[in-house]
Formats: structure tokens, sequence, C-alpha cells
């Protein structure tokens, strides 16, 4: 309801801003023709995964991990650590998130193991993992348009893959140092999760499947996504009716974006990029990116990661600064927990699950895990 309350306010002063001019209609126009596709991934790829949830396929894969590590906490945890990683690079960080925090916590429980642990694998590499594809943030998406040449995954890739395993690596590194010496050795096996219709449960698991390469071949991601979110919701219909509902639609970030989008385009054309081009320089050299992923980090942990993406984006300029400012804005906002979305949907989740989480345990954990991401992480865009 904040988010939408945010959101609505942003509408009315990007609609102001149009209304006296100091946004032209071509202008809202083309943010309106460049933003539509992004949204409409983000509906469909999010009741793709909301349906797939409610079939249980999200517990089954957990479960069968679970089963995979042979009471061996070790291998659970790589084992969660690589389940994160694929679901954000594939199905988004916000997914990650709201759909896999209460798996794990619930698998974690399950096997009288200390959920916390397993709830910060998931909201760290939610971040820190979400550099790894264009489809894994909103960001990526907008920064795979301004690259031009569309949402090309082996591009992406081969900009911003070396990042997006030092941020990975480091994140892993420093999560396994803090939390897994604090688990025990072993763990008990535990039933496994009942489904209720299990025709439903494999249409999910075959749709899901079959989207996450359809993601990664060039096509526009919004594609797959809808064909995938048709398909579920006609399942869904025959079987399971009660379960679809307008709820299935992220109201709240739809509202916040279109609305951020509007007023950000009103904001350039008042000359924000002026600003912003003295605080992040101009350079491709290894310190003045490490400055654009500073300052990205640095705005997305005051005020949020999308609205400092769109206010730096202009002045990017290159592909290698355009990857370090991904770096700070994606990898970066883990200190504070407004810094992004998907934060503070996984503390959401949290709570509603009864696993009590301290902010300032999240603040210094971020405040270690970020500064060496943003170190490391540039090293390879340097020219």
């Amino acid at each position: 309801m904040t988010l939408a309350i945010i959101g609505g306010v942003l509408w009315i002063l990007g609609i102001v801003a149009l209304l006296t001019g100091t946004l032209p209609a071509d202008e809202a126009l083309a943010v309106a023709d460049r933003v539509w596709p992004i949204l409409l991934f983000v509906v469909a790829v999010t009741v793709v995964a909301e349906l797939a949830s409610k079939a249980g396929l999200f517990d089954v894969v957990a479960a069968r991990l679970a089963r995979i590590a042979r009471g061996r906490t070790v291998w659970l945890w790589v084992l969660v650590v690589g389940l994160a990683t694929v679901a954000t690079a594939f199905l988004s960080l916000d997914t990650t998130a709201v759909l896999l925090t209460p798996v794990v916590v619930s698998m974690a429980v399950a096997r009288k193991l200390d959920p916390l642990p397993f709830a910060f694998v998931t909201v760290v590499l939610a971040n820190t993992a979400s550099l790894v594809l264009p489809v894994s943030n909103l960001t990526n998406l907008l920064a795979s348009e301004a690259l031009g040449g569309g949402h090309d995954p082996i591009a992406f890739l081969a900009l911003l893959g070396p990042s997006a395993l030092i941020a990975i690596a480091v994140s892993v590194v420093v999560l396994t140092v803090a939390f897994l010496r604090k688990l025990p050795t072993s763990y008990p096996d535990a039933a496994a999760p009942t489904v209720s219709d299990p025709l439903l449960l494999r249409v999910s698991g075959v749709v899901t499947l079959a989207l996450l390469p359809l993601l990664v071949v060039g096509l526009e991601p919004w594609m797959p996504a809808l064909g995938a979110a048709a398909v579920l919701v006609a399942v869904f219909a025959w079987r399971a009716p009660r379960a679809l509902g307008v709820r299935l639609v992220p109201w709240s970030l739809l509202v916040f974006a279109g609305g951020l989008f509007l007023a950000v385009g009103a904001l350039e054309s008042l000359g924000i990029g002026q600003v912003t081009a003295v605080l992040a320089g101009t350079g491709e050299d290894l310190p003045s990116l490490w400055q654009l992923a500073g300052v990205g980090a640095l705005a997305a942990n005051g005020i949020n990661n999308l609205p400092a993406y769109l206010a730096l984006e202009s002045i990017a300029g290159s592909p290698a600064r355009l990857a370090a400012l991904l770096v700070g804005v994606n990898a970066g906002p883990i200190v504070t927990p407004w810094a992004s979305l998907a934060t503070l949907l996984w503390h959401d989740r949290l709570v509603a699950a009864g696993v009590e989480v301290k902010w300032s345990r999240f603040i210094v954990l971020g405040a270690v895990i970020a500064p060496l991401i943003l170190l490391l992480g540039v090293l390879p865009l340097a020219r």
C-alpha cells in the first residue's frame, strides 16, 4: 500500500509536469513506448511464479534438494545457494524474495535448522545475483534497452558475466563464513510436502522449465513470459479457479514504476543530468568506474535502486559505465532496508512466517558485502 501511495504521488507530479509543459508530450510517449514491454514482462513472470508457487512447485523442489543433500547441512547450503541464484537469474530478484523465502524457511524449520541463515541467503543473492541476465532485474531490462540491440542475453553476459560471478562469489563466501559454522553438520529427514493437485504441479513444472531457456534465446522477454502466464492461467481456470484473481498482478509495483518513470522523465527535462554528471564523473578508467558504481550504490541505499538507476542512466554514456552503474544499483543496495524492493518484500515474508530478524544484523552484513562487491566487481569492466 505504501508503494502504491508513493507511486500515486509520482503519477500526480508527472501529470502536472506534462500539463505544464515541463515534460513534453513526445518525451512522455517515448517513455511509455520504452516502458510498456518491461512492465508487461514483470506482470507475466510474476503471474507465472505465483501460480507455480500455488501449485507447490517451489516446495517440492526445496524438499528434493534437502533429500539430495542426504542430511548434510553443507550440501543443503550449497544447493540452496544454487536455487536462489537460478531463481534470481531467470525469474527476477522479487520472485526470489517473495516466493523462495517462505519455502526455504519452512524447509529449514521442518529439518530443525535455524531458518535465518537460509533466509539471508535468499535476500542477499536476490540482490547480488541479479546481475546475471537482463530478466534478473528491472534495472537490467532498462540497461539492455539503453545498450541497443534488444535484450540480448549473450551480449549482456559478455559484459556483466565476470562482475556477476564476483558478486555471487563474494556473497556466498561472506554468508558461509558468517552462518554455516553456526549450523549443525547434519539434519533429520522430514515428510514430503503435500501436493493438492499433482496435475497442476506437473504442468507448472513443465511450463516453468520451458520458460527458462526461452528467456535467454534473444526473444523480447515479455513474449515467452506472457505465453507461459496464459497457459498457467488457463490450466488453473480449469483445475483451481479460486487461485486466480487480481491479486496475482503486482499492482503496487506497476503504479510505483510507472509513476517513477514519468517523474524521472520530467526531472531529466529539467536538467538533472547536469547534477548527476558532476557527482558520477565521465571517464572509463578504473577510478571513474568505481566512482560511478559508488554513487549508484549510495543513491540506491539512500532512496531506492530503481530511481537511483533512472537518475544516473543518462550520464553512464558507454557499456562499461552502464555496467558499473548496474553493479552499484543491483549489488550495492543491501545496506539499508529500503534500498531494494526485494528486501522489503523479503522482510514481510519473514514476519508472516514468524521469523524475527533484526535490521541491525542485515545492515552490518550488507556493509561488509556491498563494498567488497563494488571494489572487486568493477575490476573486469576497466579497460
